[in-house]
């Protein structure tokens, strides 16, 4: 059975952690290539897409990419929501880094949420809007 350090560990640190790249993956696959078509920089797509061509594979797909990452959001809310008034250890050095620790995993999810928002915005409403 894992100790508490290192379920404090995945749920502090590497849960909003993959959030972040969940979300970056959202804003690269499907997000990025919506924004450059909307300011009328086609070529630049063009250029991505002859650079990173797996990028049109993973936008097939952009329903799931957006669902996964959706969930590992919920997910890392749901836990550092529910470790928020976790102990930290008695040790002041110990609890100065705890309490750093939290606050940087609250920067991350919070960035990651942020990041996750414009992707969806692009990839799901911003055709629609602009060119509705």
């Amino acid at each position: 059975m894992p100790s508490d350090i290192e379920q404090s560990l995945w749920r502090q640190t590497i849960l909003p952690t993959l959030s972040l790249f969940a979300s970056m993956g959202t804003l690269l696959c499907c997000a990025l290539p919506a924004l450059l078509v909307t300011l009328g920089m086609g070529a630049a797509l063009a250029g991505f897409v002859g650079t990173f061509p797996w990028i049109t594979a993973i936008s097939d797909y952009k329903a799931y990419v957006f669902a996964g990452a959706g969930i590992m959001l919920a997910a890392a809310t749901f836990l550092q929501w529910r470790a928020r008034y976790a102990p930290c250890p008695a040790d002041p050095l110990k609890a100065k880094a705890c309490s750093r620790l939290r606050k940087f995993s609250w920067v991350i999810l919070i960035f990651s949420i942020v990041i996750y928002l414009i992707g969806f915005f692009f990839a799901f409403l911003a055709a629609d809007i602009f060119y509705g």
